[in-house]
């Protein structure tokens, strides 16, 4: 894979020019962005997956959803449906895709829709459902619509300062695109990762002086099951554990796995796969599936003895707080 990506060197130059001229003609107004009476938080990355958009969405609904009418507009990846879909108690998996059914069953008070026209999804929702604040989940290409703050992600092992565009690199848009993030989030950082690393990550970035970079490492949860029991890691040891991840960075949860003394086998497949039959039936096999909650909402009612191990971000020192507070404080003046 890593040899057919350098031949294809040549292509990413002319990916990387036809991003450069898309980006242009938006910002001389060529191509025009529509700005919307709702406030509108963009979750995104330059680069194509990896770097927990997902959980970063469902922290900001956790921000909100107590107080505020919350909306979440997802292209909606991998789903079999078309159009705008607003989901409802007979939505599933397919008609929604993975991330947003996996939000949706976590979130069922807000309004989740998915369209691939985000224009369209913004309108609809203003007037159906007159939410005071949207979550553009995956939008930061999008430049169609102008949200009014934006969250960018970046793995701390592969920032997209030190990555090249596709097809030889996992750069979807340049990087030189990173100027319009009020706030950088780099993921998946070692829970040990010291303030000299920090900064010299920071200066990297080479990010504008109004923006401000945060830090964030993966906290791994509780392991539940079909009926949302939880069981620890510790009961799982000594048993015949099947992992399997359709994701698509597996490395740290293998990681922490193993870290924790659990024993598997792994079956590891591309991002969003929807498993087949033959797959499912190998699966009904196994003693014992563990699985992330992306995947357990393709699985789940398909076998017994499936388990899957929640994720979300953690913040170092004050950085939670930070997060909070300048969305809320973006949110609450418009």
């Amino acid at each position: 894979m890593q040899l057919l990506r350098k031949i294809l060197f040549p292509i990413s130059f002319i990916y990387a020019l036809v991003v450069y001229i898309r980006n242009w003609l938006f910002d001389i107004q060529v191509l025009k962005s529509k700005s919307y009476k709702t406030p509108i938080v963009c979750v995104g990355n330059l680069s194509a997956g990896g770097t927990g958009k997902t959980p970063m969405v469902e922290t900001i609904i956790s921000l909100f959803k107590e107080n505020s009418r919350v909306a979440v507009l997802s292209r909606g990846y991998g789903r079999k449906s078309k159009g705008y879909i607003l989901a409802t108690k007979e939505s599933g998996v397919e008609e929604l895709g993975d991330e947003p059914y996996q939000i949706w069953s976590k979130f069922p008070e807000i309004a989740l829709v998915v369209d691939a026209n985000r224009q369209n999804g913004i309108e609809n929702l203003e007037e159906k459902e007159n939410p005071n604040i949207i979550i553009l989940d995956d939008g930061f290409q999008h430049r169609k619509v102008k949200a009014g703050f934006s969250i960018l992600l970046t793995a701390y092992d592969n920032l997209y300062s030190e990555d090249w565009y596709l097809p030889t690199g996992n750069l979807r848009d340049s990087k030189k695109e990173a100027k319009r993030a009020n706030i950088i989030v780099v993921t998946k950082c070692p829970k040990d990762l010291p303030l000299d690393s920090q900064k010299s990550i920071i200066e990297k970035l080479r990010i504008k002086s109004n923006q401000k970079v945060l830090f964030t490492y993966i906290g791994y949860k509780d392991v539940l099951n079909e009926k949302s029991v939880s069981v620890s890691l510790d009961s799982l040891r000594n048993k015949d554990i099947t992992l399997v991840t359709g994701i698509a960075n597996a490395a740290p949860l293998v990681a922490y796995l193993e870290e924790k003394g659990i024993s598997f086998s792994h079956l590891n497949y591309k991002d969003h796969h929807f498993f087949s039959e033959s797959e499912i039936k190998l699966m009904q096999s196994k003693p014992y599936i563990l699985t992330t909650e992306k995947d357990y909402v393709r699985l789940k009612g398909k076998m017994k003895n499936l388990m899957y191990i929640r994720v979300e971000h953690c913040f170092f020192n004050d950085g939670g707080k930070i997060f909070e507070q300048d969305i809320k404080s973006y949110v609450a003046d418009n």
